[in-house]
């Protein structure tokens, strides 16, 4: 099996196009994005990639998606992206929590794992999941401020891939494991658990997990509150 797997939910990206041969995962390749011109870059590269290994679009077996959280503008070129590929080819889709691929980064790879990433603003994304060797089930994923973060009691076994965040928490006598912000290949093999599970999504139902309301519909609502008032 033949996944073309992409990350566009960060400053910077990744793609990666990963096979799966007796359930073991060869990276074919692996390439870097930039941050802020996913829309021009995202298209071609995949073209650059598939080309560069002798493959057509038609040799992909399935797609897997980071869904979020993340920049809003990110996440909406990425999936558009593999919604028009997979409704063209007529290819699984599977989306992938990136908060889900941290917590799968953690080597110890078993019993509650809480991830978390820098949401900015002084707030944390934060995952609750279950997992099983390399299989996550997720319990809860939220937006939360460091505040209401660190008070929290499901603190056992905080991940997280930001720094800042891992200087915070020790800060707040708290323990994190720090891992490595995952790319493409790990959302590659992520996305071939959830295809042997079942878990995939038809392309119009591919939408992005923002978890954080858009500056747009903040605005909204407050508008809305001072009218009801």
């Amino acid at each position: 099996m033949l996944i073309l797997a992409v990350d566009t939910s960060g400053k910077n990206g990744s793609l990666a196009l990963v096979c799966f041969d007796d359930e073991k995962p060869t990276t074919l390749a692996l390439v870097s994005l930039e941050g802020g011109t996913f829309s021009a870059q995202l298209v071609p590269q995949i073209a650059a990639l598939l080309q560069n290994h002798h493959l057509s679009k038609t040799d992909i077996d399935a797609f897997a998606v980071v869904s979020g959280p993340g920049s809003f503008t990110g996440l909406r070129v990425g999936l558009a992206a593999i919604k028009a590929l997979a409704e063209i080819l007529h290819k699984p889709i599977v989306a992938v929590s990136l908060l889900e691929a941290v917590a799968c980064a953690d080597s110890r790879g078993r019993g509650r794992i809480v991830s978390t990433l820098d949401a900015g603003r002084g707030e944390v994304y934060s995952g609750i999941f279950e997992l099983e060797c390399t299989h996550a089930t997720c319990i809860s994923q939220e937006l939360r401020t460091l505040v209401e973060f660190v008070a929290s009691k499901e603190l056992e076994s905080i991940v997280t891939c930001d720094e800042k965040l891992a200087r915070i928490f020790t800060g707040a006598n708290l323990h994190a494991t720090i891992v490595p912000r995952p790319t493409a290949d790990a959302i590659a093999r992520l996305g071939y658990e959830k295809i042997r599970a079942g878990e995939t999504v038809l392309p119009e139902a591919l939408d992005a997990t923002y978890i954080r309301r858009s500056d747009a519909e903040i605005k909204q609502r407050r508008r809305d509150q001072e009218v009801s008032s």
